[in-house]
């Protein structure tokens, strides 16, 4: 997939194309059904699949107090993008002065002049333009003055409709299996393996902390099962993806006051993961974190907790 960062980046000669836009924070299955559809109607069109998106979100320029926490980072983004079937991805620098275009000048030069857009595809609450002025019916309006065909999909959800917004509650509630659900597959943190307390390994449950710089939102404080996925193997590695109970919060027991994400990978004490790319894949909650009185009561109830991600684990295939 091409990453274009910037219209001075899309190539000459690139042909019609078919064009969706937003900011597609996480990616979920409302996203995707948006994503298909362009996909899809570029392949009857001869034309190029397109999305135009921004970084950093709006809301962190125009009202940073209000900015919400993103579910996913820019690279995790352009991977699930790339994954729909994209062809190419162009990002916009979202700044104070491209928020004053207005719908008009905006829909000309992105998609007219930069992206000869045949059609456009998007959800039907779409907004853009300076202060969110433009809408389905301008778009519509637009397509008539410079040619491109608009197709506007209703929400999509079952019961609720699916949005980034009710995504970030249940991942602030812990409630990853709901994720899943709106996303479609489980929900993901990346980073690489860093040295912790080495705490895990004394009491029998090594752990692969992940740096602080990791990507993608962190579910609230507790244990958690899911997946260790080695990103450097090949997707048909035994070793890629492997089951894992996985820890988030400061270690209370030890009076700890770094949050911290870290996994132990089920019956696996032979890994030495320092400074692999990993991504730790969410699955389900099994409890809050908590502080224990002695060091045996906390070992008793992590072997509870891998036994429970094991049950749990073991009746899943991963993708």
């Amino acid at each position: 997939m091409q990453r274009w960062y910037g219209t001075d980046d899309i190539p000459d000669g690139l042909g019609a194309t078919v064009v969706t836009l937003g900011n597609f924070d996480g990616v979920h299955r409302g996203h995707r059904a948006v994503l298909t559809q362009v996909v899809t109607e570029a392949s009857q069109r001869g034309a190029v699949p397109v999305a135009v998106t921004f970084e950093p979100h709006p809301i962190a320029v125009l009202y940073p107090d209000r900015a919400p926490t993103m579910i996913a980072s820019l690279e995790q983004r352009l991977e699930e993008l790339e994954a729909v079937g994209l062809e190419a991805v162009l990002v916009i620098e979202f700044t104070r002065e491209f928020a004053q275009e207005t719908p008009d000048q905006f829909v000309r030069t992105t998609f007219v002049e930069a992206l000869r857009a045949c059609a456009v595809v998007v959800g039907k609450d779409t907004r853009f333009g300076v202060q969110n002025s433009g809408d389905v019916e301008t778009l519509r309006e637009l397509g008539e003055k410079y040619g491109f065909d608009v197709i506007a999909l209703e929400d999509i959800g079952e019961g609720a409709r699916w949005s980034s917004t009710q995504l970030r509650s249940e991942l602030e509630a812990g409630n990853v299996s709901h994720a899943t659900q709106i996303l479609g597959r489980p929900h993901r943190v990346s980073g690489t393996v860093v040295h912790g307390d080495h705490r895990g390994r004394e009491l029998g449950f090594p752990t692969a902390n992940l740096s602080a710089d990791q990507e993608g939102m962190v579910p609230a404080d507790g244990v958690y099962a899911g997946w260790l996925v080695r990103r450097d193997l090949d997707a048909g590695h035994p070793d890629r993806m492997l089951p894992a109970a996985i820890s988030i919060g400061t270690n209370p027991t030890f009076d700890g006051n770094q949050r911290r994400v870290e996994g132990y990978v089920l019956d696996r004490t032979d890994l030495d993961l320092y400074g692999e790319a990993v991504s730790y894949e969410f699955v389900e909650r099994l409890r809050p974190t908590l502080k224990f009185d002695s060091i045996d009561a906390l070992t008793e109830q992590m072997s509870e907790d891998v036994e429970r991600c094991r049950q749990i684990l073991s009746a899943i295939v991963p993708s």
